[in-house]
């Protein structure tokens, strides 16, 4: 197992030892590359943490490091940086799911806010079942289950009936049946089944 790590991206090194002395001093562990293209050489989905991403970089930017993720389908909470972001640029990151933009010159508990809530969210999308195997469509609606319905889920999953799910959590049958077909609709699969074979098929 990896411990959470803050992988701080920007081609300043002046700021990079900044940023990463900051992740320190509160316990948390930090890497920092000099490019886009130095995080993709090291990037292991495996490894659990968030990303401090400089907007604007040489070669290639962080909203194109961004845009490169997604289509990897790689989950990894994103906090953009930049001295020069505008409304469009933040706008642009967040549709793509960054968890914050933080111009700088920053504030550094208004930083470290922000890494926190990415740090939160990347634990939570490796609490779910199989998230890490998911495309993005069922990876993304596994967030937004309700706790009772990750119950159902993970049991069905193990191949437990409705009628063995309701006596296991002390609910009815019907309302199990009730969870399942609404975790069919919010997973936009056929069945429970079939979203078993996506979380044991790996990503290309």
């Amino acid at each position: 197992m990896f411990d959470p790590t803050v992988f701080i991206i920007d081609d300043d090194r002046g700021v990079r030892n900044s940023i990463r002395e900051l992740v320190l001093s509160v316990g948390l562990a930090a890497e920092t590359f000099d490019s886009a293209q130095a995080y993709l050489d090291a990037f292991d989905p495996a490894r659990p943490g968030c990303l401090v991403l400089d907007v604007r970089m040489a070669r290639m930017s962080g909203l194109a490091l961004q845009a490169r993720l997604v289509e990897m389908q790689a989950r990894i909470p994103i906090v953009f940086i930049s001295g020069h972001g505008d409304i469009g640029m933040a706008v642009d990151a967040i549709k793509r799911r960054a968890v914050d933009f933080v111009q700088k010159p920053y504030q550094e508990q208004r930083l470290l806010d922000a890494i926190n809530d990415a740090l939160e969210k990347d634990r939570a999308q490796r609490a779910a079942p199989g998230c890490a195997n998911l495309p993005e469509g069922p990876a993304r609606a596994l967030d937004e289950l309700t706790e009772r319905q990750r119950e159902i889920l993970a049991l069905a999953i193990e191949g437990s009936s409705s009628k063995v799910i309701a006596t296991k959590l002390g609910i009815s049958y019907r309302t199990v049946e009730l969870h399942r077909s609404r975790l069919i609709e919010k997973l936009n699969v056929h069945s429970i089944a079939e979203f078993a074979r996506l979380m044991r098929t790996p990503r290309r």
